[in-house]
């Protein structure tokens, strides 16, 4: 079953909140999150391809991937995780190379809820401009697929 995602920009404040519930245990839903050939199976937009670069899931850890479109067009990420606890936590930065110079922080949880997993994410812009931005550049988008291409990924 699909969840409906809560995709939250409140005017005027420079954060974005998205909750989402998952029918996949929260081990199966962190793994996803944390293991790169996993995370390259699900995340962004259906017609963007994954390419990892690095992804080292661990306090401390890199990660940095390129989303390549069918006309060739390519969409890089990267970021640092700052905090990684297992089932439960990622903290990590959020870096878009069509917005440079804007660095993002991200809280993400993960919370059992009557057999289901509750994801809920707090990105921090530093700016309302960046978030509206980020906003913009199709980022509700690519949630939302992304998350129905985890649904799936998660039901195989």
């Amino acid at each position: 079953m699909t969840h409906p995602t809560t995709i939250t920009a409140a005017p005027g404040l420079p954060f974005v909140d998205i909750v989402r519930e998952f029918d996949a245990p929260v081990a199966a839903v962190f793994r996803a999150h944390t293991d790169p050939e996993l995370f390259a199976q699900w995340t962004g937009p259906r017609s963007i391809a994954i390419e990892i670069i690095e992804f080292e899931a661990t306090t401390g850890g890199r990660w940095q991937y390129v989303g390549r479109g069918a006309g060739g067009e390519a969409y890089g990420f990267r970021g640092v995780f700052h905090t990684v606890k297992p089932d439960a936590l990622i903290i990590q930065t959020f870096e878009f190379d069509g917005a440079p110079d804007v660095v993002a922080l991200g809280t993400l949880t993960f919370e059992e809820v009557g057999g289901r997993t509750r994801i809920a994410a707090h990105e921090v812009f530093p700016s309302v401009e960046a978030r509206d931005a980020m906003m913009a550049s199709g980022m509700e988008y690519g949630v939302n697929e992304g998350y129905e291409r985890l649904d799936a990924l998660l039901a195989r």
